[in-house]
């Protein structure tokens, strides 16, 4: 994809996209972050309404570490991966209420210091729940990324590399959700709708097609 296309796709994307937001329903930094980490491999949709329950008594690192492992799995079974996710978040309940004072981190470097923490969800912390200029590489965003051309690579972190230089800084916020939301409507893993899609014309994958 060439540089015009680049600019030409990305307009495209905020035109369909603008104002965009997570999809995961949270009140505080805390909340979205044990949010994110239940959806590794798990749907919005499930995560919400895991949470919903989850959050009524245990919205914060204190009240979240007065469960034992076995029955914080119990709250978040249906979301996969529950012994390691219930793991990860009790030790980073625990790193923030004695490292951090009882406050999430705010910045990448010390979100990824908490157990169970790794780019992408620190990324999507530090953009969502702080304001900063990240772009978290979902499978969403790594797909259509690649597939449009706007990005191209093998691992999360390649993708992400070459967004921060297709995009201008001020916009990878934003982006990240235009290109998640992008991935969920039209860009399908499965069975993508290239015939409706209004970045076709620029879409690497498309012209392979």
């Amino acid at each position: 994809m060439k540089i015009t296309e680049k600019k030409a796709a990305l307009t495209e994307l905020e035109n369909l996209y603008r104002g965009a937001k997570p999809a995961l329903r949270y009140r505080s930094p805390y909340e979205l972050l044990v949010a994110v980490i239940l959806s590794a491999q798990c749907t919005d949709e499930r995560v919400n309404k895991v949470t919903a329950v989850l959050f009524e008594k245990y919205s914060t690192p204190q009240a979240m570490c007065t469960l034992t492992q076995k029955e914080l799995e119990k709250y978040i079974f249906s979301c996969g991966f529950y012994r390691m996710k219930a793991e990860h978040i009790l030790s980073a309940s625990h790193d923030i209420i004695e490292r951090f004072g009882g406050e999430v981190p705010n910045t990448v470097e010390e979100l990824m210091s908490l157990a169970g923490v790794g780019k992408k969800t620190a990324n999507v912390v530090y953009s969502v729940a702080f304001g900063g200029d990240a772009i978290a590489v979902d499978t969403h965003v790594f797909r259509v990324s690649n597939r449009l051309g706007l990005a191209k690579g093998d691992t999360p972190l390649k993708v992400e590399a070459g967004l921060n230089k297709a995009i201008p800084k001020e916009d990878w916020s934003s982006a990240h959700h235009w290109l998640i939301w992008h991935g969920r409507k039209v860009c399908h893993s499965q069975k993508p709708d290239c015939e409706n899609c209004t970045l076709a014309k620029w879409c690497d994958y498309k012209k392979k097609k």
